[in-house]
């Protein structure tokens, strides 16, 4: 039965390097895809791209007309840069503790946004990352509100070339609101108050006034639109697309809306946007609203635009009469305390619980295995507060893990060391019966009754570390807290793997091992993955050598194999599991005296070594 647990054990490890390798770590495949999103992206920079608007579209089964994207055969505009796209038009600044921009008097859309709070890179003077660009730059993406008409109504309404004036002047900020009129000349007055927190939250107040001579029914909307398929990281665990909750949470990767067109909901208390890996945008209506929302793709030539839009129920502006209609948008980071974190006792209510949002806490991807993931982030949060050191948390947090499983471990270590007590009978028994198998089996069976021993217990320490593994790479890859979060010396980024190599001595030669055609991506072997291997092969030294060749020929490469599959992973995760063997060494090493056996660590290093001296000397 020795053999059977190190079989058992030996599955379960070769079962996490699959599903770790296939699902989540599949770097030929993800280089394949990432030079399909390059070429997209060069083909993005010679292709004119579309301007979006809030015109009338297809009018829905309410009568009322849906914002529309642009036709595949609206004539385009020339891409020009980003500055020179802003310049064009008369703005508003933004400026807030978090975020820098404009809103263009030109349509009235929020559409240059930079979060100053965070940088493309580690360096701190790299540049913010820019989340909006203006119609016509080589990344369109903005937000925009308004009105369309009812069936029947010609009445001229504000659109994307509107010219709007600022009432007053300044800048926006959380203390000043922006005030936005314009006139059409027909007897409609259009007033928009636009207000920012110190946070990601845009409150839009839409008022209209009508001094005609006939009323005018009209439907509140807001969309958010993004021009050309975004790169994205496309890994397994983690959704990156338009995303919503309309009557239950609704994700469409930018593949799956290409193929769908567009996807129509009727839903109340629902916000919907579009999410990136740490950032977002995303339309939150009041909750009590009765949404006709959208995700659609509309291609121009071969480059796609992506928008997510909604209606509310008309409204009719008498003669004489006004109407208002309130909007809400999110555009920033997806801190966990800002977008608010679902879980009792968190202590996050953020935006999800300030203003009774439908399950806004989802924007971040915890997963299907929230109940472990979320309170590993809470317990790496908690330490941070104290520490102000993410992977001092990582270890703190191992440190607990391992409390809580101390029993359970407690019994496995000790069914392990009761396993080595018995390890002569065992070999009698193989001696005493050679041929007969079955009689080995009924004996050793025999023999752990009366000593009772779990023979599978040894598995359970691996089968425990499995799900606190993933959870901790579920933090470590999607939680913007870990971004460019630093640990000491060399490591500037947890979420990032290790930055040395081995292969180019730790910086010693000016080579990137990593850009070598073929291969390349294997020699991605930094100093923590290797301070893992060697705790993972401690930890399997310190059992004695499997009978079987092949099972010892599995161990003894088996640390080897695990160092370069986690060399690309993140180096907190790394740290994690190098931690992890290192308590559990010292843990099993504990038991083991406490149970009367002997640790057998030192002896079997020492004896791989004279192996090693008697085949040199022969």
């Amino acid at each position: 039965m020795t053999d059977n647990r190190n079989t058992i054990l030996a599955v379960i490890l070769s079962g996490l390097v699959l599903i770790a390798w296939q699902y989540f770590y599949n770097v030929p495949a993800m280089e394949k895809q990432r030079a399909q999103q390059q070429a997209q992206a060069e083909l993005q920079k010679t292709t004119p791209q579309p301007t979006a608007s809030a015109t009338p579209g297809a009018t829905p089964q309410s009568g009322g007309a849906q914002p529309s994207t642009p036709a595949a055969n609206q004539q385009a505009q020339p891409v020009v840069a980003r500055d020179t796209a802003i310049a064009a038009s008369p703005r508003v600044k933004i400026d807030t503790p978090r975020i820098a921009g404009s809103i263009s008097l030109k349509g009235g859309r929020i559409d240059d946004l930079a979060l100053v709070q965070y940088r493309e890179t580690v360096d701190p003077k790299s540049p913010p990352i820019i989340l909006y660009s203006p119609s016509g730059t080589a990344e369109p993406y903005y937000a925009e509100f308004g009105w369309v008409p009812a069936t029947g109504v010609t009445a001229k309404l504000p659109d994307a070339q509107t010219a709007w004036q600022q009432d007053g002047s300044g800048s926006l900020t959380p203390t000043t609101p922006a005030v936005l009129k314009w006139d059409n000349g027909e007897g409609l007055t259009f007033r928009r108050t636009i207000s920012v927190d110190d946070h990601y939250l845009f409150t839009i107040k839409d008022e209209v006034s009508n001094v005609g001579n006939a009323p005018v029914t009209l439907y509140p909307f807001a969309l958010i639109s993004r021009h050309g398929t975004p790169q994205v990281s496309g890994y397994y665990i983690l959704h990156e697309g338009l995303i919503g909750y309309l009557d239950g949470l609704q994700e469409y990767a930018y593949k799956k809306i290409d193929e769908a067109k567009s996807v129509n909901f009727k839903a109340t208390n629902g916000w919907l946007g579009m999410t990136d890996k740490y950032w977002a945008s995303a339309l939150l209506p009041d909750t009590s609203a009765q949404l006709q929302a959208r995700f659609s793709s509309n291609p121009s030539g071969n480059v796609h635009t992506y928008q997510t839009d909604y209606l509310l129920d008309p409204v009719t502006v008498a003669i004489g009469g006004s109407a208002t209609a309130n909007a809400r948008l999110f555009a920033g980071a997806k801190e966990a305390g800002v977008v608010g974190i679902n879980f009792p006792l968190a202590g996050h209510g953020g935006y999800n619980k300030e203003l009774s949002l439908n399950h806004f806490d989802l924007l971040i991807d915890w997963g299907w295995f929230y109940f472990i993931t979320k309170p590993m982030f809470l317990g790496l949060d908690f330490f941070y507060r104290f520490f102000g050191n993410f992977g001092i948390s990582i270890l703190l947090v191992t440190v607990i893990v391992k409390l809580l499983f101390f029993p359970l471990a407690n019994k496995s270590y000790a069914s392990m060391a009761k396993m080595k007590s018995i390890q002569p009978q065992l070999q009698a028994l193989k001696e005493r019966y050679p041929d007969d198998k079955v009689k080995q089996q009924q004996e050793m069976m025999e023999i752990y009754r009366k000593e009772k021993i779990n023979p599978v217990a040894g598995c359970l320490p691996v089968v425990i570390q499995i799900p606190v593994f993933f959870s901790l790479y579920k933090v470590l890859f999607v939680t913007i807290e870990m971004r460019h979060a630093p640990f000491y010396g060399w490591i500037k980024d947890l979420s990032a793997p290790d930055p040395t190599n081995l292969f180019n001595l730790f910086g010693l030669i000016p080579l990137d091992p990593t850009t070598i055609p073929v291969f390349g991506h294997y020699l991605a072997l930094g100093i923590w993955p290797i301070i893992m291997g060697i705790t993972m092969w401690f930890q399997m030294k310190l059992n004695p050598t499997p009978p079987d060749p092949t099972q010892q020929m599995i161990f003894n490469w088996m640390p080897l194999i695990f160092t370069f599959m986690l060399a690309g992973f993140p180096a907190g995760l790394v740290i994690y599991w190098a931690w992890n063997n290192t308590l559990s060494v010292l843990q099993q090493s504990f038991i083991m005296r406490r149970n009367g056996v002997k640790v057998e660590l030192l002896d079997n290093i020492r004896s791989l070594f004279k192996k090693k001296v008697t085949t040199e000397a022969t």
